[in-house]
């Protein structure tokens, strides 16, 4: 027997689903194994534009603007979604960071403002946009899938960003306890774990960034194909077993023994 990757007749609503990154590429690879997508993003008229691109190729898209720091737009972007696409079966929440919200900085340069914001962007509306796809998703009666991009700082460390390491890791229980409250009405939560990844938000890098490829298992950094092919993943029936679980794609990093290790190289042991 087998089982598909396949998301058709499938409806997704991706928050941050227009970005030149892990958002744009998982929006055009849900799009691509059939799901028809309601792409939500902070700039209404790219999301506008991916839509209109998708549907000129067949696909049955919309554009929408949402604004994550708002709440009342974070409590209420699933169900425009779910009223333009007649419902949802996937939710995908991309929307995050940490350099874009805030400087480096430790916990005790760290004002009130920068914790505020840095938890709002990665934890806050992802918990508004799960509570309100939970009770659309059980409201249906069609059980669905929710993805959570996060990152290994939700796991490890977050040295310098404690905020963005408290969210993502706050990301991370919140799909725990989603999957053992709702696991029996169908739902599912999981999170995709990033490691360091290339996107076109980021392509050119500095000569310390290429430098840091050495210290990664699998000798590069990631690239936003390979985020969205995991979101794919989690939310097609090929995952139907899976719930509460991180998933990490990080080329090995989070694998890595942490301490120096006589004669060693740095992608094995720090």
């Amino acid at each position: 027997m087998t089982t598909s990757l396949g998301l058709e007749g499938k409806r997704a609503l991706i928050i941050g689903g227009a970005g030149p990154g892990n958002g744009g590429a998982s929006t055009r690879a849900l799009a691509a194994a059939g799901a028809s997508v309601a792409i939500a993003d902070y700039n209404e008229g790219a999301a506008k534009t991916l839509a209109d691109e998708l549907a000129a190729t067949g696909i049955a898209a919309v554009g929408l603007g949402v604004d994550v720091r708002n709440d009342a737009d974070s409590d209420g972007i699933v169900d425009r979604a779910a009223a333009e696409l007649g419902g949802l079966d996937v939710v995908v929440t991309v929307v995050g960071g940490h350099t874009l919200f805030a400087p480096w900085a430790r916990l005790g340069d760290t004002p009130d403002s920068d914790w505020d914001l840095i938890l709002t962007m990665n934890l806050g509306y992802v918990m508004r946009v799960t509570r309100a796809a939970v009770r659309l998703l059980e409201a249906q009666g069609t059980g669905g899938s929710i993805v959570a991009v996060g990152s290994i700082s939700g796991e490890v460390s977050s040295p310098y960003a404690a905020a963005y390491g408290a969210a993502k890791a706050g990301v991370v229980s919140l799909a725990k306890s989603v999957a053992l409250e709702y696991a029996r009405d169908g739902i599912r939560m999981n999170v995709v774990a990033l490691g360091a990844t290339v996107s076109d938000a980021n392509r050119e890098l500095s000569a310390q960034g290429i430098a840091m490829q050495d210290s990664i298992p699998v000798g590069r950094f990631g690239n936003n194909v390979e985020i969205a092919n995991a979101v794919v993943f989690l939310a097609s029936p090929a995952s139907s077993y899976i719930t509460g679980t991180t998933l990490f794609v990080d080329g090995g990093v989070s694998q890595r023994f942490p301490l120096r290790v006589p004669n060693a190289p740095t992608h094995v042991a720090g």
